[in-house]
């Protein structure tokens, strides 16, 4: 008898119950509706006066916008319904009313939303975008297996920085300081060594003092490395891996794109793979005619990707950056020693960089001067180094930025709508 609302259909004609929550309501005095949520879907529960006890008909009219309640009735096909079905209430069992709901249909500003974000993550676009958001972490997971990748969590607390010392979150650790980590990348070349691929999966942290649309402080991120993998083969599989997550996600969640109002043919053409591959060089001859003001040698901002993309009807790899603008790790091309075996993979409609990957330097005198060069403690990195001491090989790898890919697949503004509790430079609560 009891059922959740996503496995409605397939009760037609039958009496349920349903326990959820009165997502909105309204009553002519004969007849009420009641818009029911359980977290799986909604429905509509139609009550009728002249059908019903007083006692439930009572019941009705003292709830509120998100009292919890168990509703039972019989399931109708109705084709107006978003779920092609109804609920025909016969009895209502509230379980608290619910006081004055303090976000209304008027519209809110964002940090109205954001100091109710434990309750706005209630509202159907909110729910849309985080099981769009399940999909696409689940569809990760399933693909890195698929491929032999070994799951090897790296820690958050580490005792030094991965790509740079400004952007570190600093915390006691006893008598001792630590950092919350910035990536995983350093431990997954160590687990790599041990069991040829592997990756991690989990939150990183960013101090710096970035508001841009793109920018949150706590994000999570999937870091994979395997042994004797060189940049191309980086490339075709994380080329691979965006394809698998496209396709997942229109298979799992066409309800909630559309409810969210996302154009999917951006999504389909990268379930179809084939991304184009264009060279840091290239890319700036581009972003110069199309107007940037960029020079050889910049790094790309957030303007210059969105520029970029916008070219493009799907993913478009940049490869072999300079390598002055990169980080310490990464290995130079034999042929152009000033560029780096590494590329970055832009998402298209201006939301840019989801990935970054490169070709790691395995050569062990090469590795001590670029961490000299780029002015880090040599004693932080003493562990690191031994992978270069004992059996070093060529290896590669990347990370994917879980929100920045999520505000992608769902056409979203900002990352923050991304996470259910978004971590910015000016907002740690709730």
């Amino acid at each position: 008898m009891v059922t959740s609302i996503s496995k409605i259909s397939a009760k037609e004609s039958q009496k349920v119950e349903i326990r959820g929550w009165c997502h909105n309501l309204r009553s002519s005095g004969k007849i009420a509706f009641l818009q029911l949520r359980d977290g799986t879907g909604r429905i509509q529960g139609v009550a009728v006066r002249d059908q019903l006890s007083d006692e439930t008909w009572e019941s009705i009219q003292q709830l509120t916008i998100e009292s919890s309640v168990v509703i039972r009735g019989i399931v109708r096909t109705d084709e107006r319904a978003p779920s092609g079905f109804e609920l025909s209430v016969e009895e209502v069992e509230p379980i608290q009313i619910a006081a004055e709901y303090p976000i209304g249909k008027k519209e809110h500003g964002p940090d109205f939303l954001l100091n109710y974000r434990h309750l706005w993550i209630r509202s159907e676009r909110q729910s849309s975008i985080l099981r769009v958001r399940d999909s696409i972490e689940f569809a990760m997971r399933d693909f890195m297996r698929r491929e032999g990748f070994i799951l090897t969590d790296s820690p958050i607390f580490t005792p030094n920085a991965c790509e740079g010392t400004t952007d570190l979150f600093e915390v006691k650790y006893f008598d001792d300081k630590a950092y919350l980590s910035q990536s995983g990348q350093l431990y997954q070349e160590a687990t790599s060594a041990a069991l040829g691929k592997t990756y991690c999966f989990g939150p990183t942290f960013r101090s710096e003092k970035s508001k841009t649309r793109r920018h949150l402080t706590e994000f999570w991120m999937l870091e994979a490395e395997a042994s004797f993998m060189n940049w191309q083969g980086n490339m075709d599989l994380q080329e691979q891996l965006v394809s698998f997550i496209a396709g997942r996600v229109l298979e799992e969640r066409s309800y909630e794109l559309k409810e969210l109002g996302r154009d999917i043919a951006t999504i389909e053409r990268t379930a179809e793979s084939n991304f184009p591959r264009i060279d840091y060089d290239e890319a700036v001859e581009r972003l110069q005619k199309a107007g940037s003001d960029i020079k050889s040698g910049d790094d790309f901002g957030g303007d210059d990707e969105t520029i970029l993309t916008k070219e493009f009807d799907r993913p478009v790899f940049v490869h072999h950056y300079p390598s002055a603008i990169k980080a310490f790790y990464m290995e130079a091309d034999p042929e152009r020693p000033d560029r780096a075996l590494c590329d970055d993979l832009l998402a298209p409609e201006g939301y840019g960089e989801i990935i970054g990957g490169s070709q790691r330097i395995y050569d062990q005198s090469l590795l001590e001067k670029r961490i000299a060069e780029h002015g880090l403690p040599s004693e932080a990195f003493n562990w690191y180094m031994d992978l270069r001491r004992y059996g070093s090989v060529p290896h590669a790898g990347f990370g994917i930025g879980l929100e920045r890919t999520v505000a992608w697949i769902c056409g979203l503004e900002h990352v923050r709508e991304t996470i259910p509790f978004p971590r910015l430079m000016n907002r740690i609560q709730p």
